[in-house]
């Protein structure tokens, strides 16, 4: 595993989980972690249980004994070390957003089809995707409980920057994260919404805001919390991200992504209405749906809460008995067991990186779109042969 931080957590906890509650068809061995200060690196093996640590992953990625590369880097890295990784034949798993532009993406996706015709396997981390509820949502779609899809509201809101002292993060600076809340969450409701509905989004038109230009610089601390040092820098990325968007069967849809939406901790919701129900899900809520079947007689229509806790629904056989609930980690495990299944079994695992290129293309034409005074701007890829 490449960096150790807030994403380094979640991932080791995936990483040793996945082989204690599901029957994995490979043994998997948690190596070596890498990052550039051996001190804080060493401690990072040493909490969450890999073998050793290292601060040069170059070196790492061309030792024989590693068969897996899991990127949990800030941004401006990802291409570098996925392309050197799926070139050593590696099997890669990188967390999300793919990259900070669409050539990167594009160089990454490319990388990635090559490496698949030799057997290398790729996925990216987007992780909600294998929260039991929203894979549930996605399968209900699939079989028509909610008819055409019609319209999509998706917003993924947090507080955590609304204190205008909080320090001046590598998230909020755009030559390490690529862009602010609309890269960094609002990946994450694009994907999720491409997810669910089966169906990509073809234009956006949308405006990105940035509300505290200015922070003090940080003095210690990593992932979503710090302290801060001497002086103050600039703000380089988007605080909010609001945006509409055009999906291919002709639905609109809306989205939010906003680090500034005072009281909202971690609130990722999606609903989907279509022309015979709707299905809702809330990340603050994580082991329910919300669903409405307009096909019932209409005195007895309404919301009703579907607890996704039984062992027929998605990965939770593997877990506790129904009604015991799961939390945000688990679907890090899930990523793991999908991925060595994947690797085990010779098939493409998803998201692919070719997925992680759509959703970094709807990203670009957001940034395009508000740019220009939130005209509408199509998200297709130009004419080319991979």
């Amino acid at each position: 595993m490449i960096g150790y931080g807030f994403m380094g957590a979640t991932h080791s906890v995936g990483w040793r989980q996945a082989p204690r509650m599901f029957v994995l068809p490979a043994e998997v061995e948690m190596a070596v972690v890498v990052g550039r200060n051996a001190d804080a690196v060493a401690d990072a093996a040493a909490t969450w249980g890999w073998a050793e640590s290292s601060t040069d992953w170059r070196e790492v990625i061309a030792r024989d004994d590693i068969d897996v590369v899991d990127i949990v880097t800030p941004g401006d890295s990802h291409a570098e070390i996925a392309i050197a990784a799926l070139a050593a034949g590696k099997h890669v798993l990188c967390e999300k957003p793919l990259a900070n532009t669409v050539a990167e993406a594009e160089a990454m996706a490319d990388a990635a089809a090559r490496a698949e015709a030799k057997g290398v396997r790729s996925m990216v981390g987007f992780t909600y995707r294998r929260v039991p509820a929203v894979t549930l949502l996605r399968d209900l779609i699939a079989e028509g409980v909610v008819g055409t899809v019609q319209q999509v509201r998706a917003a993924y809101r947090q507080d955590w920057l609304v204190d205008p002292g909080m320090p001046l993060a590598w998230r909020l600076q755009k030559e390490h994260a690529g862009s602010g809340a609309l890269g960094d969450i609002g990946a994450h409701i694009i994907d999720m919404t491409q997810f669910v509905t089966g169906q990509k989004v073809e234009a956006v038109t949308g405006v990105l805001d940035t509300i505290v230009t200015q922070r003090p610089l940080q003095g210690a601390g990593s992932g979503l919390s710090g302290t801060a040092g001497e002086g103050v820098g600039d703000v380089t990325v988007d605080d909010v991200a609001i945006f509409t968007g055009r999906l291919a069967g002709g639905a609109l849809a809306s989205f939010e992504a906003t680090r500034f939406a005072t009281g909202r901790k971690n609130a990722l919701t999606i609903e989907v209405s279509g022309s015979a129900g709707a299905l809702a899900f809330d990340l603050e809520d994580l082991n329910s749906l919300q669903f409405y079947d307009r096909t019932t007689p209409e005195d007895r229509q309404g919301f009703t809460k579907i607890l996704v806790t039984e062992p027929v629904h998605p990965y939770v056989s593997a877990w506790w008995p129904a009604g015991h609930m799961l939390g945000y980690e688990h679907g890090f495990t899930h990523q793991v067991v999908d991925l060595v299944t994947a690797i085990v079994d010779g098939t493409s695992p998803h998201p692919s990186f070719e997925d992680g290129l759509s959703v970094q293309r709807v990203l670009a034409a957001v940034e395009e779109s508000s740019e220009n005074d939130s005209t509408w701007v199509r998200t297709e890829a130009p004419a080319k042969v991979r």
